[in-house]
């Protein structure tokens, strides 16, 4: 069973809940889904919940960066929120802490 990304949009402000495992398999949709949110919405912010996942590899550190690129460009901005220490771990290795702010809650991440 694949996992799946539920996603929430309120105002321009779009939160993606992440699966268990974000690897290259679900990569490839989570591209695709937020690619078609980003053009039928106008999104200032996105906003990644790792409070379920406990594995990511290369692929997931890709996105990230590319949702990052892809806001830059656009003036928005791209948050963190529940991110477990092994996770932080990989996020630190990839460079991705440098670049994008990470919070311990919905709340903070949406506000940062």
């Amino acid at each position: 069973m694949t996992e799946t990304f539920t996603y929430e949009a309120r105002d321009q402000i779009l939160v993606i809940h992440l699966p268990k495992e974000l690897d290259h398999h679900n990569c490839r949709n989570l591209r695709y889904e937020t690619d078609l949110l980003f053009s039928e919405n106008y999104i200032r912010k996105v906003v990644f919940d790792f409070s379920r996942t406990e594995f990511m590899d290369s692929s997931g550190i890709g996105v990230l960066l590319n949702r990052y690129k892809q806001m830059a460009r656009s003036g928005g901005s791209v948050t963190l929120y529940g991110v477990k220490e092994q996770i932080r771990r990989v996020l630190a290795i990839g460079g991705v802490t440098r670049l994008i702010r990470h919070f311990d809650t919905k709340e903070a991440a949406i506000a940062g």
